[in-house]
């Protein structure tokens, strides 16, 4: 029986809705039981042979993997972002991919609002500290009238606007591939062509692109040196977008008042990074996409997308 190999641990607790529809098209399923991100070993090791199609988390699929997955025809992610997925080699060896698109960006959006609120009033170092037999305060930041500067116009980018603009604040885009100037419009929301006028004026800097070779360390030493020492900044996109470094220097230095993130460049981080040592930073778990409802969305439409592709594409031709 031809199988699907499916990776995101957090996949199971919607089985009860989305494994029928695998189970009726015939296909056998394959779990990962590890309880944790799988290796390319044993990716390979579980679908090397048979394996029709994989609905993919954050586990590595590299070119030298996909080779491996001789079968392997239909690639959905459980998400948004691709970087785990060598795409090129994808389509080199005719394997078709496709996202979860729509499935997530509110409750990223939501937990981006969230982390700027705990990072701008220090709230995790207040309750630790009131936890801890101490009344002490913190000084905090209104967000109302503030410019948060939005590194990315996509979906999340978008959702992540609307609610500061609902909060008073005053949302300004920076994305040269946004062609929607009707979502500007109809929200009243600023556009920048310039990305270190952006990074000069902004209170706030939220990032929302993909990690690409263009992007890494899009925020380094010389962006950091551009924003405001009162600035913050949120990353709930990847963790490479943001040089930690810099950032670390640019936090102790007094460069910048505060960042929060829920993503690192390595996940999870050593326990003993510098940043992890700072009250001025925040990290999360990758836990932006990880509601009920964005899981349950992404549970289902990974699915389907996976189902649609492997009946639309031929099986693959092996040379060797």
């Amino acid at each position: 029986m031809t199988k699907i190999l499916i990776t995101p641990k957090s996949f199971a607790n919607y089985k009860e809705a989305v494994y029928p529809l695998i189970l009726e098209q015939g296909y056998e399923i394959i779990e990962n039981t590890t309880g944790r991100t799988l290796t390319e070993a044993e990716i390979v090791e579980l679908a090397g042979e048979g394996v029709a199609g994989i609905i993919i988390g954050v586990d590595p699929l590299p070119g030298s993997v996909l080779e491996q997955c001789r079968d392997v025809r239909a690639i959905s992610k459980y998400g948004m972002g691709m970087d785990n997925i060598d795409l090129d080699k994808a389509k080199e060896l005719g394997i078709g991919v496709r996202n979860a698109a729509g499935s997530n960006h509110i409750s990223v959006a939501e937990h981006a609002i969230g982390l700027l609120f705990a990072i701008a009033r220090h709230i995790p170092h207040n309750v630790a500290s009131v936890k801890q037999g101490h009344w002490e305060r913190a000084m905090g930041i209104e967000l109302t009238g503030k410019i948060i500067g939005l590194v990315g116009g996509g979906q999340i980018g978008r959702e992540v606007a609307i609610r500061a603009k609902g909060l008073g604040m005053q949302p300004v885009i920076y994305d040269p591939f946004l062609r929607d100037e009707s979502f500007l419009e109809a929200h009243g929301i600023r556009r920048e062509h310039d990305l270190d006028r952006l990074l000069e004026q902004a209170d706030v800097i939220s990032l929302h692109v993909p990690y690409t070779p263009e992007t890494k360390h899009l925020i380094g030493e010389r962006t950091l040196g551009l924003m405001k020492p009162s600035a913050i900044l949120i990353n709930t996109s990847r963790g490479e977008l943001v040089d930690e470094d810099a950032l670390y220097r640019a936090l102790t230095g007094g460069a910048l008042a505060g960042a929060a993130q829920d993503v690192f460049s390595v996940e999870p981080p050593d326990g003993g990074h510098p940043l992890l040592q700072l009250d001025r930073f925040l990290l999360t778990s990758h836990t932006g996409a990880f509601t009920r409802e964005a899981v349950a969305r992404m549970a289902t439409l990974s699915t389907h997308n996976l189902l649609d592709l492997l009946n639309e594409l031929p099986a693959r031709t092996r040379t060797s």
